[in-house]
């Protein structure tokens, strides 16, 4: 609503029936991915937040989505955390497992006779007057028309690449937690979890009643590195553990079965964008900032449109049409991304936003939760 506020209704509209659709998708093709529509609570723990949580909730009622208000008992029947003081809960949000997802898609699509062929890194692109070329390091691939599909690798269209950033997100694993834990907590619903902060954390009950949070540290690395070293990271993970006890202190002692990173292809408007280059025969989405698993549903319907050379409500939406402000090369970029994430945090200890980040806002650049 802030950042395309004449295209809000339509982008929930659509983005709401996109849900729907990727809901008959899963059960029409047999995909077994978790898939279940069990809710959303998002969390204050401040003042300030609870104020953003109001504001939440009444742009949701402008747009006819339902909410539930909670406080002291009512939220303690949802999850009982000292830390938190109010949620609002969505019981229109959907959950799934997205590995098993891929997984699952892949299946579908070998059963229909379509080839994949995985670990064939392409290295480099070029336009033919028949086709488009694409090198691999054992060969070369011909192809009339091309979806460049390649979340936060670095984008083979150079033009693209100062326009996402790969930022890490981590995540922890609890083992298996009893009936009794789970009660504790007050977390025996399926719903998923998050605050409010700008650094703030996720959290899912897997179907073996785990507890998966993640979240908080948001890394860049200097010159968009995306080493795979980098996906361990042992101080953010001990962040992670010692934010989940102060949150569930009625858990303390639990072990965690798995830690890992990986990263997020972050716009600088924090939405996805679409569009096609060589002579309309490439068509591309990048941009998704952690949001991508029922966004990249409605992306590639978007790409199909667009190589199509069809007009549809899809393509017209300006969110899509337009590229977000482009990176500003280093050591600019990591100046300014640091910056900004001194002020968000800053932002959570005080709810007073800052001028760097009132600015940034104005210019439609979204460093926000």
């Amino acid at each position: 609503m802030a950042r395309w506020p004449q295209e809000a209704d339509t982008l929930i509209r659509i983005g709401r029936e996109n849900l729907d659709q990727m809901a008959r998708d899963i059960d029409e093709l047999g995909l077994d991915c978790e898939f279940e529509r069990a809710g959303k609570l998002n969390l204050a723990a401040t003042p300030w937040q609870m104020k953003s949580l109001r504001a939440m909730q009444a742009g949701y009622a402008k747009a006819g989505i339902a909410t539930d208000w909670l406080e002291g008992a009512a939220l303690k029947a949802r999850l009982n955390s000292p830390k938190y003081a109010a949620g609002l809960f969505e019981p229109d949000y959907a959950l799934l497992h997205p590995g098993k997802l891929v997984d699952e898609l892949a299946r579908t699509c070998r059963e229909r006779d379509v080839t994949l062929h995985e670990q064939s890194t392409v290295t480099g692109l070029s336009s033919r007057p028949d086709a488009i070329r694409l090198t691999t390091a054992s060969g070369a691939i011909r192809a009339k028309q091309v979806i460049l599909a390649t979340n936060a690798a670095p984008p083979l269209l150079r033009r693209l690449r100062p326009t996402i950033i790969p930022i890490f997100d981590y995540a922890l694993m609890t083992e298996p937690l009893t009936e009794a834990q789970l009660a504790a907590i007050g977390w025996q619903e399926r719903h998923g979890v998050a605050d409010s902060g700008n650094q703030f954390h996720y959290s899912r009950k897997t179907a073996d009643n785990r507890i998966l949070w993640g979240g908080y540290d948001a890394v860049y690395h200097y010159g968009s590195r995306r080493d795979v070293a980098l996906f361990n990271r042992p101080e953010t993970f001990d962040r992670l553990r010692a934010n989940f006890f102060a949150a569930f202190p009625a858990l303390k002692g639990t072990e965690f079965s798995h830690a890992w990173g990986g990263i997020i292809d972050t716009s600088a408007r924090l939405t996805f964008f679409a569009g096609t280059a060589l002579q309309g025969r490439l068509a591309y989405a990048l941009g998704f900032t952690g949001q991508g698993v029922s966004a990249s549903r409605f992306a590639a319907l978007t790409m199909l449109d667009l190589l199509q050379g069809v007009e549809t409500e899809r393509t017209r939406l300006r969110m899509l049409r337009t590229r977000p402000v482009p990176f500003p090369p280093e050591p600019i970029r990591s100046i300014v991304i640091s910056w900004a994430q001194n002020d968000l945090s800053r932002e959570d200890q005080t709810g007073e936003r800052s001028l760097l980040l009132r600015s940034l806002d104005r210019f439609g650049i979204g460093f926000g939760s």
